[in-house]
């Protein structure tokens, strides 16, 4: 009988050997950790589709931040709650607002031991849940930068070592920029959420943040989940305005999407699992259809095969522990 000269199977025969030529490396370091914290609560208030978060007091923020850094993660995200809304989202660049506070408490505790970002967006702020200011029920693009401005200065100010506009505005990127360098915080970096498809699995997510649009949809600036080629035009756009990182959102039905991104542009790509991914992950496991850790592990790495530097993910206290 003959035999093939080559036989792969001989380095998958132990996970040592595994181990040795194994092509995509998983850490801790790769993970950012998104967190919610809501004004006028007691105390951490569980958020039923997403097992094992909370909206979060600042005193119960800053516990979770502290025992995420012990664990080796070296970045979050953070979304503010108002106890008040209005149809322009003043919160959201009051000094005194829940997300900047939040930001230097964060930074109060930890210091520079880790990244926090900023999410830089109104639909949390906003009476309607929409993601800037109307005209009638349409948003108006241009109105809506001068406010991402001013949310920008205010979290630079607060501490934020980079703010994330996640509102699919054309030119966020280059209006944030030029207001942060003329406010003095030109080392204040940009995460653009450049490829930000409307999705069908941020429900849980809206839940947690409390900033589901109150009519419509968010389909006028959100991008077509059948486009890719756009994708790359938005992130080359957001490269060019002086994005410093950009993010594609969702990440596991846009893999493709990643590795395109990756291949296209010289800035780090990151890539959003969002709460829907988690969420699903999370209930097949509690009903035994999946081994629900090693999904997490090989979505994860699934991601970070595809071109992601940083993933922003819900998994990241879990994965940590493994990692």
């Amino acid at each position: 009988m003959t035999f093939p000269e080559q036989r792969p199977r001989r380095l998958r025969r132990t996970e040592a050997l595994r181990s040795l030529v194994r092509e995509t490396d998983l850490a801790a370091r790769h993970l950012a950790a998104p967190l919610f914290v809501k004004e006028g609560i007691a105390e951490p208030v569980p958020i039923s589709s997403m097992p094992g978060h909370h909206q979060h007091t600042l005193e119960s923020l800053r516990k979770e931040a502290r025992e995420l850094a012990e664990k080796g993660i070296r970045a979050l995200l953070l979304f503010g709650i108002p106890a008040r809304k209005d149809p322009e989202g003043v919160q959201a660049w009051s000094e005194e607002g829940v997300a900047q506070r939040a930001v230097s408490a964060l930074r109060e505790e930890l210091g520079d031991e880790v990244v926090v970002i900023a999410d830089l967006c109104l639909c949390e702020y906003t009476d309607h849940g929409h993601c800037g200011i109307l005209d009638g029920e349409d948003l108006d693009n241009d109105a809506t930068l001068q406010r991402y401005r001013r949310i920008a200065v205010s979290q630079a100010a607060a501490g934020a070592d980079l703010v994330a506009p996640s509102g699919m505005m054309d030119g966020q990127v280059a209006a944030i920029r030029a207001a942060l360098d003329e406010e003095g915080f030109a080392g204040t970096a940009i995460l653009a959420y450049a490829a930000k498809y409307a999705s069908s699995f941020y429900g849980p997510f809206r839940e947690a943040a409390e900033g589901a649009p109150r009519f419509g949809d968010r389909r006028s600036h959100q991008m077509d989940p059948a486009n890719a080629d756009e994708a790359l035009r938005e992130i080359r756009a957001d490269v060019a305005e002086g994005a410093d990182i950009v993010m594609v959102k969702p990440a596991l039905p846009y893999l493709d999407v990643i590795r395109r991104a990756r291949d296209a542009v010289d800035v780090p790509v990151a890539a959003y699992q969002v709460s829907g991914e988690y969420a699903m992950i999370k209930a097949a496991a509690e009903r035994g259809w999946i081994d629900g850790t090693a999904a997490m592990l090989e979505t994860l790495t699934a991601i970070r095969r595809s071109g992601a530097g940083l993933i922003l993910t819900y998994f990241a206290r879990e994965a940590a522990d493994l990692l």
